[in-house]
Formats: C-alpha cells, structure tokens, sequence
C-alpha cells in the first residue's frame, strides 16, 4: 500500500489500535460525527528531506489537549490548579524516554512512526501533567519570598517560572541517574537583590524561620550544598538556591505535600551575569550550560573571569580555575577580547527583539513569552491572576508547537508587573547591557578598554 490513501488507511488502524493501548481509545472515539476524527490526513512538508506528520482536528495533540482539561483541580470561578494522576514511577519512566530520544522522525515503516509518535505524546502529558502541579506550592513559597524580599531591600524584584519541557530534559540527559519525580527545581522562584549583602540576610532570614518553623508549613530542607556564591559553579554560575518541601495542613491542599520547589537568591550582578549567559547560548548555540556538550573555549573562559571579577567586586570567592588576583583577570580578559568577537558580538545582539503584545491586559500576572530568534520577535501573552490553568494550557500549547523548531524557547513566568518582565528575563529580550556596562568597568579600572568593541 503505498499510495497516500493506503498509507492513511494504515495510519488509522495502527492509531486505533496503539490509543486503545495506551488508554485513550475511548477519548480519540468520542466524536464520531467527525469524519477527520478517523481519517488523519498526511502532509508532506516543504523541507528538503519530506515529513510526514499527522494533522487533523482529531490529532493526537488534539486528544491529549482535551484529557488535559480533567487533570486540573477545579475551583469554580476561583483560581484552579493540576493535581497529580500519575504514579511517581510513570513520570520517571515518561522522563526518561524524552530524555533518551528526540521527536520521531517519519522514517522506516510509517506504522513504526506513529506509535513511537504516539507513545512520545502520552509521555509529553504525563511530564506536562507532573510540571503543573508544581504552580501551585510555587504561587505559596512565592509570595513567602516576595514579602520577605522586600522587607530587605523594597528594590527587590522577584520573579517565578515552571521550567520549560527542553530543559528538563536536557537535564535529565546531563544527570542519567536523576529522576524526574525528585527533580527540585521545576517549579522555582527567584528573588534579585540589590547588593550581595541583601542576599546573605535574605538567606538568614529563611534560616532563622527554619530553625523555629512549624512542622506543618512548607519549609527549606536545610541542605547548603546549593551556595554558589561561596561556591561557585566552574563555569561561572553565582547565587544562593534553597529548596523547599511543599507542607500543609489543609485536606484539599494536602495532594501537593512533598512537592519541591527551588528559591535562587542572586544580587543585581550575579544576575546580569546570568541572564547574558542564556542570551550567549540562545545566539551562538552553544551548550555553555551543559555538563556534557562542550562549547567554545574562548566564551567559557570569558564567562568564568567575568564572574570572578563581578566575585571579587562583591567581596566574594573567586571561579575556579580564575585567577586569585583582578589585576590578572583583567589582562586575560583583554586578551580574550582583542582577539574574539565576543564583545562585539553581545553588543550586536543587544536590544535587537521586537516585541509584540498580543493580550495586553490590566493587572496581568501569567506571561507565557515566546521568543522567535529567526524573526526576532517576542510574544508576549498575558493572564490575569485567576487565569493559571488556562496560561499553563497556552503555555503547553506554544510549547508543542514550536517543539521541532531550535530557533524558538518558550516559558511560562510570573511578575508583579509589565516592567518587571524586562528586568526579571532580559535574556528573552535580548537585553545584555547591564552586563556589558559591568564588564566595561572592570576593564576600564586598568585604563582605557583595548580589543574589539
């Protein structure tokens, strides 16, 4: 049968018969007045080597869209959140199979390729399903760690965001023993303090609470392996994480107890470090995260001394591997620069997105921001605070759509407000001038700036 009816008769039959094994037969039959709902159709894409894929309105995607309706906890006209419906070993399972392979390619035997099609999108919703859970324990240790940030420092700037489906698995790739229930940092929250000195009190404070904290509430761990400020990371990377195990004493709320949930605690400099780290990687293309792939020698080593010298500006522990002295971390840098684009190339990219507001709303809370680096465009969607489920729905949306697609990231975020966004994620806009404006100082305090600019 090799003609596109044939191959379609075979993609129904083989698609029948794989949803009823995986336990959504009755949900793929349950508009049977459709013709489309039994009869997907084939497109051949417009790239050099074709793809099949399966489009209809009774897709997959469509089916796993319409389960995913009963996996929230509703609350009437109050705010509703996901709870939990798969065993702690189906999501480490469904974890581990997105972290071994990549989408299904349309090769070998087409019958072969829609079940591993189909069997990739039932793990994509019980990882979904597992990732949004966490909004609701992180909305309570958020709003724990706003008050007591701005009690601090009332500049603070705090931020939240469920952490987005290719990072899980990339970190699932880079830690082959982890499992994804016990992955602390899907749900975090961030808090960005003006000076380092902030961020130790802040720190303080949840220590002190912890030492008198009723068994009852959602309280730290009391691990202090996560302290990259007197520890940091080879690669550069400086802040303070604490997790946190979800605890309450309420019935309804009880299904969340146990949940992780991770707070960074970074000043001002660590976090225009950070975030021109993530704008490096998403232009160059270079895993200058990962424990795995290597990236360029230059940026790594222009990363790691940058954040020395932002350490010891701040009085802290130098990278290591960097030089003790700033003198001599200055001069490696020069030499880095006055040989490399790399500056050239931060400032090239600086500022460059166009962003489009799609919803502008009053009193948004939810932004799920889709970042197009092709077209240089952010989309920006906005929900109110009573609209979780349906920004997690719009966020699992954006996220399957653009899944096959390297040149667009996706992620669901929560801020006090619009400019906030900015500051919270400069990453997706593009927005390294903070960080470039830091470098610039450390590099002028031995005189004029030489090298490529």
């Amino acid at each position: 049968m090799r003609n596109e009816n044939g191959r379609a008769v075979i993609a129904h039959m083989t698609l029948t018969s794989t949803l009823a094994f995986a336990g959504i037969h009755d949900a793929y039959h349950t508009d049977n007045k459709d013709s489309r709902v039994f009869a997907p159709t084939l497109v051949r894409s417009s790239t050099s080597e074709p793809t099949r894929r399966l489009t209809a309105s009774g897709s997959i995607l469509e089916v796993n869209q319409r389960r995913k309706k009963s996996e929230y906890a509703s609350g009437g006209k109050s705010m509703a959140w996901a709870a939990r419906i798969h065993s702690k070993g189906q999501i480490d399972r469904a974890g581990r199979a997105l972290a071994s392979q990549e989408a299904p390619a349309a090769e070998g035997e087409f019958e072969d390729y829609v079940q591993r099609l189909v069997q990739r999108e039932d793990d994509i919703r019980i990882v979904d399903n597992w990732r949004a859970c966490h909004a609701y324990p992180l909305q309570v240790v958020k709003m724990t760690l706003l008050n007591r940030a701005k009690e601090i420092d009332p500049d603070a700037l705090i931020a939240q965001r469920l952490k987005r489906r290719p990072s899980i698995e990339i970190k699932l790739r880079d830690n082959p023993n982890m499992k994804l229930s016990q992955m602390h940092d899907i749900g975090g929250c961030r808090a960005v303090l003006s000076t380092v000195k902030h961020v130790h009190q802040l720190v303080k404070k949840y220590k002190d609470f912890h030492a008198k904290s009723p068994k009852d509430r959602s309280d730290w761990d009391g691990s202090d392996d996560f302290d990259y400020i007197a520890r940091p990371k080879p690669d550069g990377y400086r802040s303070i994480h604490l997790v946190f195990r979800f605890k309450s004493a309420s019935p309804e709320r009880a299904i969340y107890n146990g949940q992780r949930i991770e707070i960074q605690i970074r000043s001002r400099l660590q976090h225009a470090w950070a975030t021109a780290v993530e704008t490096a990687q998403l232009f160059t293309g270079q895993a200058l995260k990962s424990r795995i792939k290597r990236a360029s020698d230059d940026w790594l080593r222009f990363f790691a001394l940058t954040s020395s010298a932002f350490a010891i500006r701040e009085k802290s522990a130098p990278v290591p591997g960097t030089p003790a002295s700033r003198d001599e971390i200055v001069r490696q840098l020069h030499e880095i620069i006055g040989r490399t684009d790399i500056m050239q190339s931060l400032r090239d990219w600086n500022d460059t997105v166009h962003m489009l507001e799609v919803n502008e709303i009053p009193k948004a809370y939810f932004y799920v921001l889709i970042l197009d680096l092709a077209k240089r465009k952010l989309n920006v969607q906005s929900f109110r605070r009573d609209e979780a489920v349906a920004s997690q729905r719009a966020y699992d949306k954006a996220e399957k759509e653009t899944e096959t697609d390297p040149n667009t990231q996706v992620v669901l975020v929560s801020v006090e407000d619009l400019d906030s966004l900015r500051k919270a994620y400069p990453n997706y806009y593009v927005d390294t001038q903070v960080f470039m404006d830091s470098v610039d100082a450390e590099l002028l305090g031995l005189g004029v700036l030489r090298g490529k600019r």
